[in-house]
């Protein structure tokens, strides 16, 4: 079955409505019949800024890289990311298609 992978990219601490941002992502695909999601937690990682964020003894509490990462039909895809569109959050992503299914 042809689906689309849809992965965003944030750090531990960011939130939106009150909640963890990767919490309230989960939250909302559930909502939206997404049959599931996963969230990653990195070692290590730099974005578009630059600035490297690894855990070490010093490493602040929040800034460890996160990816949250979904398989959704293409409907469902377009409707998640209109939906954080209106949401206005603004986050990196990568959107492919891959094959999913049971073995």
């Amino acid at each position: 079955m042809q689906s689309i992978n849809l992965k965003f990219y944030l750090t531990e601490k960011h939130r939106h409505q009150g909640k963890l941002l990767y919490e309230w992502l989960l939250e909302q695909a559930r909502a939206q019949g997404v049959r599931g999601g996963s969230v990653f937690r990195a070692v290590a990682g730099f974005g578009r800024h630059g600035h490297l964020h690894e855990e070490t003894f010093f490493e602040l509490g929040g800034e460890l890289p996160i990816q949250v990462e979904f398989v959704l039909d293409t409907a469902q895809a377009e409707n998640f990311l209109g939906m954080l569109r209106g949401e206005n959050i603004k986050l990196p992503f990568v959107r492919y298609e891959v094959e999913s299914g049971l073995t």
